[in-house]
């Protein structure tokens, strides 16, 4: 959905090469151009967006400029356990996750369509890593929750991992395709009414708003922004198109309700203290709002 939707998505997960192994899988069914970067605490800005490189001439030994693009010109860029690099190298990517372009050595340069950043993030290990700032957060259209594989799933890693048979996975569409796709789910209609019941979620989520229920008022400490209604009715209208509709329902909207939320509903210290996580805060919420109805009688 979040291809379809053209957003970027954070996956948080068990640890371990799945996630990986999945996203490049993604970028070759898609004919995609790939590059898989490993955040580390030594990481500088530089090492994704690009660098500049003094050249010589060896043949008239005049010497200029050549600006060197980094791994983040790509359509597919996978930030690996994003949250051990510094805030100031997270912040590299910023302006492309926005306006899909860089800006370096005085010149803004736009980024290969379609484009998106996958970052991965382990919750387990905590030591050594930096939280992501708010303003990192939002630009994730989802937050995906990568769990443990079930025993049948597992087995069949464990099968296809270590064989000696290479399974080569055939692209489906390439690069055109997926930005055409794009523009359709832009086209699938979003009525007033699906429009009202997003913006009442998102609105419900703020403490200080009159919708906020109980729950929000006494356990959020900062609710969602207006990204979080775009990326709902996008996450709606991708999801409508994957089930064959071609316009938004209630049920698209709830469906990518929580990863479009959860990182974007900070609870507060008493939240913490009664260990009650976003999750629950946004399944309550829903549970609170009304769905719009037709007046339609058949």
């Amino acid at each position: 959905m979040a291809v379809l939707a053209g957003g970027h998505a954070l996956l948080v997960g068990v640890p371990g090469l799945a996630k990986t192994l999945m996203i490049r899988s993604v970028a070759d069914a898609m004919r995609l151009d790939f590059h898989r970067i490993q955040f580390t605490p030594d990481l500088v800005p530089s090492d994704i967006t690009g660098t500049e490189l003094l050249e010589e001439d060896t043949r008239t030994g005049a010497r200029s400029f050549r600006f060197a693009r980094g791994p983040i010109f790509s359509n597919i860029v996978l930030a690996d356990e994003i949250n051990r690099a510094p805030p100031r190298t997270q912040a590299a990517l910023l302006e492309a996750m926005q306006e899909h372009s860089v800006t370096a050595a005085g010149e803004t340069m736009a980024l290969p369509e379609p484009f998106f950043v996958l970052a991965t993030q382990n919750p387990i290990e905590q030591e050594g890593t930096y939280p992501l700032p708010e303003a990192q957060l939002d630009r994730f259209l989802f937050d995906i929750r990568v769990g443990y594989p079930d025993e049948r799933e597992e087995v069949e890693i464990l099968r296809a991992t270590t064989g000696t048979k290479a399974v080569a996975l055939e692209a489906v569409i390439d690069a055109a395709q997926a930005v055409a796709l794009q523009r359709i789910t832009r086209e699938v209609i979003a009525s007033e009414p699906a429009l009202r019941y997003a913006a009442s979620i998102v609105r419900a989520t703020r403490p200080d708003s009159a919708n906020a229920t109980d729950t929000v008022k006494r356990y959020v400490r900062w609710g969602a922004g207006p990204r979080a209604g775009q990326a709902l009715i996008l996450g709606a209208k991708a999801h409508a198109l994957l089930v064959g509709r071609y316009a938004v329902a209630p049920a698209d909207v709830r469906r990518v309700a929580l990863p479009v939320l959860r990182h974007r509903v900070l609870p507060n210290f008493a939240a913490d203290a009664e260990g009650i996580g976003a999750e629950r805060v946004i399944e309550e919420l829903l549970a609170a709002i009304p769905e719009p109805r037709s007046d339609v009688r058949v």
